[in-house]
Order: C-alpha cells, then structure tokens, then sequence
C-alpha cells in the first residue's frame, strides 16, 4: 500500500512547487513574456524632414510592417498585446500638417495582435526599430521604458543646402540683398520656380544657373574675376583674408547692393553669404532638462534660435571687401529630433562659417546659475563641471534614439577623431566675444570659455560654441527662459557678437561647393 504524505508536510511541498514556478518565471527573458506586452504611451512626432511614431511599452515589442503604394499605406502588426485606451490615442495624435501621414486606423486584428494603418500622403522611406529603456540623464529627465519606434523619410531625402537655398533665392531678390524682411516659405519658392524650364523641385540647380550669371570677387591679388561655377570641395578654415589690390578694391561699389548680377551694372560685388549654423538642442523625444514648472530645455531654445534666425538673416557685415550677407541655417525648426552627428552634417553640407548650439543648463542642485559658453577639448575637460555637462549632452542621442543600424562607423570616426586645433582656437577667441556680450544680459556661470569634448562640436572645419542660456533647474532663472523678453535678450547679444566678429575678421571669399 502506497504511502501518503501527511498534513504536515503538504504545506512545504505547496511552498516548494510555487518556489519552482516561480524560479521558472524569472528566468523567462523579456522577449518570452512578450504575449503580456501592455502598451503605456504612444507619441507622433511630425517634421518636414522626418515624421517619428513612437509606442512605448513594458516589454519589447514584435511587429511585422507592410508597405502598400497604392494608395500609400503602412501596415504593422504588433504580436503579444491587445488593445487597449493608449493605443487608441494614436489615432487622436495625427496632426493635420502632417507632411507625412494623413490618418491611422488602429484595430484588434486577432487574438493578441494588435493591427495599424498609417494613411500615407506621399510614399516614403520607412525605418523601423526597438531601443531600450533609458534612465534619467540628467535632473527631472524623462525616463523611457521598452520603444518601438517608426520613422518615416521622404523618398527623396531633404538637402540642406538646397532647403538654405530656397529659403533666400528667387523669387525674393531683396533677401539676397540683405534687405530685412522675413524669408519665404519653401513653398513660395517652388512655385516661382515652376515657370522655368528646371524642374520646380531642383532649387539647386536654379541656383547654380542664376550664379553662373554673377560676378565674384576672390581676396587673391590682382586675381581675375570668374564666374561662379561649383568647385571641389574644400573646408572652410578660419583666417584673416589676404589684402586685395588697388585695381581689384576700386572696382567695389560702395553704394550697391550685395548679390546683384553683372547685367545690372555691379560687376565685382561680393556674392558670399556668411552662413551661421544654429543648433537648437534636444528635440522631439528628447526633451532636455526639465525645470521644476515643467519647462522643457528643447522648447524654450528652440524659441531663442528662431529670434536669433531672424536677426541673422537680417544683417549685412561691412567690410573692405564688399558688403556680406548673413543666413541663418537652423539644424532643426520644429519639435523633433536630430542626431548629435546629423547635425554637425548639416552644419557641414551647408559649409557654415559658424556652428552655435543652444542649450539651458541643469545641475544637481537648484542654486547654480548663470550663463556659459563651451568650446571643444581634445585633451581633457577644463573642469570638473565642463566634464559633467559634456556627458549629459553627449546622451542626446540614447535619449532621443537612433537607428544604430543606419550609422556609418567610418563617418562617426571622422567626425569625433578629426577637430583641428586651428578650430578650437579659432572658436575660444569667438567664445570669449560671446560672453562679454552675454554678461550685458545676466549672470555669467563662468567668466571664462570652458572647454569639454562635446559629441556636436566636433566638425573638423567649422568653428563650434555651445552656449548654455541660463540654468533651467534654478527656479529663478526657469522663469526667466520662458519670457520674450529674456529670449530676444539672449539672442540678440548672441547676434551681437557674432556681428563684432565677422565683422572684425571677414570671412575668406569664395565660391560654395555644391
């Protein structure tokens, strides 16, 4: 006769066998216990360069994506979660200027499958990917959890030269000119391309026939004047221009207007823009600091970068050499994100004269305060701090999230490993221009440029400042970034330097690479 346990025992056998599946749950990765997925956030980000789509969850997500191009369509399934009120929202989140999707339809497919519909109003370059979850980097930061994450390209990808160019060409000559008057928009500008043979959307080639037309003045001696035609390419190194002849200096009307073409009678003009790249930080899903009111880092920069855009565009510098045009070329101009490198990229596509990223600093503890401009280190941090800073800046890109499959290793090495000396140096004397206009605004954090090895300072062939406004986690001085008045105050004295400058130190004349 078989023996049965006791009473006694039955309990530490119960323990026992709970213990074990318990033990047995625990060693289940995340990807087995994808079938409980719960969707917690779902977010939509639109730009003209890019739309972002971001559902985010507990555990990683599995999808299956289709594209269909009649009409244009994604579809996505995603397997293991049901649908649920955050999922719902995405259809509510769907702008109406959105460039890229025009509607979605979100559906229980089956069981367990939870079906999307992204309504398409052009086709497009989707990219699809997962990132882990990301802790807080720096005070108040958001934290994300488990994001599958949908990024929408055109099929034609945007140039930024080509959107600088359409911004401050035909059919407005006076922007040319330096005349002050807000640009166009690219829309305007096709459409006064659409009556030329060209093609409406080929901005640069427009460009580069109505050049063809110009006159440019080259600061070499006694150096023949040549039509502008594109050239290799060539960086754009910081230097004092070589003296001009006598010849070449009397045949620079003083009077006329910059960029006008040799049938008008100004042959010898400058046809040079000074481009400044400016760089609003953080953006889209990665919204910088956070104050204590819940101000967002990337809002408020991005408000003194489009005052500080229309400053610049309105400026011409007065030189020996003629008259130069300022352009204003923003890395972004809305809310969404850019990679660290893409926006050294796009500063370096449209061959700046000069790199300023805005940024609103945070600490650890609420009484730092005061304004600060860093310029890149290749051998250490000036100071523990400057260190600090460069840490959390340089996790943008984990917080905001990239594709890391699409990154060229060979070009991410080039951009961090190829910063001249002649740059940093360049830019501590301009950063130091910067500051003594800055301290007319408020508090300096620092009285002298301090320097680290910021990720977005380092382009090998363009002087580079990162300036952090004021400390958006010092209440105080939280609510002093959201006024206008602090904003146009900041930007200008930012624009001040940057006049004193050029205008000090001319850039070289010369032909952009196209």
């Amino acid at each position: 006769m078989k023996q049965q346990p006791s009473r006694a025992h039955a309990p530490f056998l119960s323990r026992r066998e709970l213990l074990g599946y318990s033990t047995l749950v625990l060693n289940l990765g995340l990807q087995e216990l994808a079938w409980g997925a719960s969707v917690l956030a779902v977010r939509i980000w639109p730009a003209n360069e890019y739309t972002r789509v971001t559902i985010e969850s507990d555990v990683p997500l599995k999808s299956q994506p289709l594209l269909i191009s009649d009409p244009p369509r994604i579809a996505i399934d995603i397997d293991g979660t049901d649908l649920n009120p955050a999922l719902k929202e995405l259809v509510s989140q769907v702008k109406s200027d959105d460039p890229f999707i025009s509607g979605v339809r979100v559906g229980q497919h089956g069981p367990g499958v939870v079906r999307m519909v992204f309504d398409l109003r052009q086709m497009v370059r989707p990219q699809l990917f997962n990132l882990a979850p990301v802790l807080a980097t720096r005070m108040d930061q958001v934290r994300y959890n488990h994001r599958l994450v949908m990024d929408l390209y055109p099929s034609k990808a945007i140039d930024p030269l080509e959107e600088l160019i359409a911004q401050h060409t035909q059919p407005n000559k006076d922007l040319s000119r330096g005349a002050s008057k807000a640009p166009s928009s690219l829309a305007t500008h096709q459409s006064a391309h659409e009556s030329k043979p060209k093609a409406p959307d080929d901005v640069l080639s427009v460009w580069i026939e109505e050049q063809s037309k110009k006159l440019t003045l080259r600061p070499a001696p006694q150096a023949p004047i040549a039509p502008m035609v594109p050239i290799t390419p060539i960086a754009s190194k910081p230097s004092t221009p070589t003296a001009i002849s006598a010849a070449e200096e009397s045949q620079v009307p003083k009077d006329k207007p910059v960029g006008a073409s040799a049938d008008q009678g100004t042959a010898g003009l400058v046809d040079r823009w000074i481009v400044v790249a400016i760089d609003p930080g953080h953006g889209g899903e990665d919204p910088g600091a956070i104050g204590k009111q819940g101000t967002k880092e990337k809002d408020v920069v991005l408000q003194i970068a489009l005052k500080l855009k229309s400053l610049i565009n309105s400026t011409v510098i007065k030189a020996r050499q003629g008259d130069f045009s300022m352009r204003a070329f923003l890395t972004r101009d809305a809310d969404y994100f850019v990679p660290l490198q893409d926006r050294v990229k796009k500063a370096q596509r449209v061959q700046a004269d000069l790199f300023v990223s805005l940024h609103a600093d945070a600490y650890i503890t609420p009484d730092a305060k005061g304004a600060s401009v860093f310029a890149l280190s290749q051998s250490g941090a000036s100071s523990a701090a400057a260190q600090w800073m460069a840490n959390q800046e340089n996790k943008a890109d984990l917080v905001g999230g990239i594709n890391l499959t699409n990154k060229d290793i060979v070009v991410q090495k080039t951009l961090l490993d190829m910063s001249t000396d002649a740059q940093i140096n360049f830019s501590l004397k301009l950063g130091s221009e910067f500051l003594g206009q800055m301290k007319k605004v408020g508090t300096l954090h620092k009285a002298r440029v301090e320097q680290a090895g910021f990720a977005v300072l380092k382009a090998p062939d363009i002087p580079s400042l990162l300036v952090e406004t004021a400390f958006i986690s010092n209440p105080q001085e939280e609510a002093l970034l959201v006024t206008q008045s602090f904003q146009a105050n900041m930007a200008s004295a930012i624009h001040a330097a940057i006049v004193k400058h050029f205008t000090q130190n001319p850039p070289i004349i010369r032909t952009r690479t196209l």
